[in-house]
């Protein structure tokens, strides 16, 4: 269809082509006939009949190249030709009798001539240097004289009351104009950036853009962006940005800088513009406008990035501290285990050396489940046995005098818990309770869970004194600073003494580490 139909514009074109010289040659006859008659040339009916022909003409290229890149250009051509014509047939075959509006429009085309001739080489400076002003201006003096013609029969009355309204409505429409005007330029920039430079409301799309950098989470990201919103709101071939380190003096034509606090800074290029407009004034106070947007945004990624880069800083220097000082707790906890279970072998090798043999392989295995924890978490099950391979050694002492009893459901076994996190309580039960009463006593370790794993151990031997809170003593004290490093306020121990003398230490543990497992009947270990 393409194809078939580019013959027939050619000859429509040829066609209009020998139409204009045809009328071009009627005129060209006119004025030699008039020459040759002796009369002053150029012939008024050749100018006429050329511009006749020339706006005949007109229609039939408007439709021939509507579509064409050229149009406009074809389009004002035209026009111009027409206006020429008509002005040169006005401005030289004029009487005295002549109307004043068709002297004023044969003597003055020639403005019209270079307006046209700006509108279509340098339309966006026409309309932004002059078009408004001229548009404000007209509008404003049309104002004037409508409101003068309504006041004007007023002013010429005779009688006074009407001659005094009128001089008052006069004065106060001389006011109004200075309020009129700023609401008119207004309007007129607006009409002129929508409909005659088709340009984008600038106000809206610059807070498009403070919005949409605001979801950007990287410098590239928001300059990217940026970029396309700028390339499209201008109508720009493309619009680049490149990192500068340390910018010098001022950007080149073209360009405009992302003059963020700190290095490196970027600068933005701006490619040809659609239909070899140029930067206006709005435009470059646009530019500005957003790229100090996108360098406050990059501003606030970079000081967030600082921010967050200090916060792990700390965090990591907080997680070495607190590491090295559970590491200062629990070796602490070590010695002193170690140390009260050498000074019960020992008594028990110089008191009772038959049952010395069994101690020190209840002590051997002990020291293997010691040793072997690796971390700063084992399972309830692993902590549950070096309690009875402690107790096992202590009761190999105490004989009758220390009973206790394991009460801890199998389900609960596979629960996290800090390493020798029970033992020092029970370890606090012997020492301060059981080692101190006559007739002895029974431990108890159970465990329930419920919103927190709750595990207790109950000591029925003498009342423990401690000064200020209870059990405050060193290896209580050590327990709650781990429990504290590890849970914050999750992790709690009470040490409770009631009215019939039993003292019961409670841990109580979050259960955000259990793992679900069958429900078993609990185990009951006696001795």
């Amino acid at each position: 269809a393409g194809d078939q139909a580019r013959p027939r514009r050619r000859r429509t074109g040829a066609t209009i082509a020998l139409v204009v010289y045809a009328f071009a040659a009627l005129a060209g006859t006119l004025h030699i006939a008039t020459v040759a008659s002796g009369l002053a040339p150029p012939s008024s009916t050749g100018l006429t009949w050329l511009t006749a022909g020339l706006l005949a003409v007109i229609p039939a290229l408007v439709a021939l190249t509507r579509n064409h890149p050229n149009s406009g250009r074809a389009l004002w051509m035209a026009a111009l030709a027409v206006v020429a014509v008509s002005a040169l047939h006005l401005g030289q075959f004029h009487a005295a009798e002549s109307f004043w509006l068709v002297e004023l429009v044969g003597h003055h085309s020639s403005i019209v001539l270079a307006f046209a001739i700006l509108y279509q080489d340098y339309r966006f400076a026409l309309a932004d240097l002059f078009l408004k002003r001229a548009l404000a201006l007209l509008v404003l003096v049309a104002f004037v004289f409508g409101a003068f013609s309504l006041v004007e029969p007023w002013l010429r009355s005779d009688d006074n009351l009407l001659r005094t309204f009128g001089m008052t409505a006069f004065m106060m429409l001389w006011a109004g104009t200075a309020l009129f005007y700023p609401a008119c330029q207004r309007v007129i920039r607006a009409f002129v950036d929508r409909v005659v430079l088709t340009r984008v409301d600038y106000d809206v799309l610059l807070a498009r853009l403070a919005d949409d950098v605001l979801q950007c989470d990287s410098a590239k990201g928001a300059l990217d962006h940026g970029s396309l919103v700028l390339a499209e709101a201008l109508t720009a071939e493309s619009v680049t940005w490149r990192v500068v380190a340390d910018p010098t003096g001022p950007p080149a034509s073209g360009c405009v800088e992302v003059c963020t606090t700190e290095t490196p800074r970027f600068v933005l290029d701006i490619g040809r513009l659609a239909g070899g407009r140029r930067l206006l004034s709005d435009d470059t106070a646009m530019l500005d406008r957003a790229a100090l947007t996108m360098a406050r945004r990059i501003d606030a990624l970079r000081l967030s990035d600082e921010r967050y880069e200090r916060i792990l800083r700390e965090r990591e220097i907080r997680a070495l501290a607190t590491e090295a000082e559970l590491r200062a707790l629990r070796a602490q906890i070590n010695p002193h285990f170690l140390f009260n279970a050498l000074t019960t072998i020992g008594y028990l090798i110089q008191q009772r050396s038959p049952c010395a043999l069994k101690t020190l392989m209840d002590l051997t295995t002990l020291l293997r489940s010691v040793l072997r924890s690796e971390g700063d978490f084992t399972t309830l099950g692993r902590e549950l046995e070096l309690v009875q391979c402690y107790l096992e050694i202590e009761q190999a002492r105490f004989d009758e005098r220390l009973r206790f009893t394991l009460d801890v459901p199998d389900m609960l076994k596979d629960f996290a818990v800090p390493v020798l996190v029970v033992q020092p309580l029970v370890e606090n039960a012997v020492k301060h309770g059981i080692a101190k009463a006559r007739q002895g006593g029974t431990i108890t370790v159970s465990a329930r869970l419920g919103t927190k794993l709750r595990i207790i151990v109950r000591n029925t031997g003498a009342t423990l004194k401690t000064t200020g809170q209870p059990g405050s003593g060193v290896g209580l004290e050590n327990v709650r600073r781990r429990l504290h490093h590890h849970f914050g306020t999750a992790g709690h121990l009470t040490v409770l003494r009631d009215t019939d003398g039993t003292t019961c230490a409670e841990l109580q543990l979050p259960t955000a580490d259990v793992v679900e497992q069958p429900t078993r009947a609990p185990r009951s270990a006696a001795r």
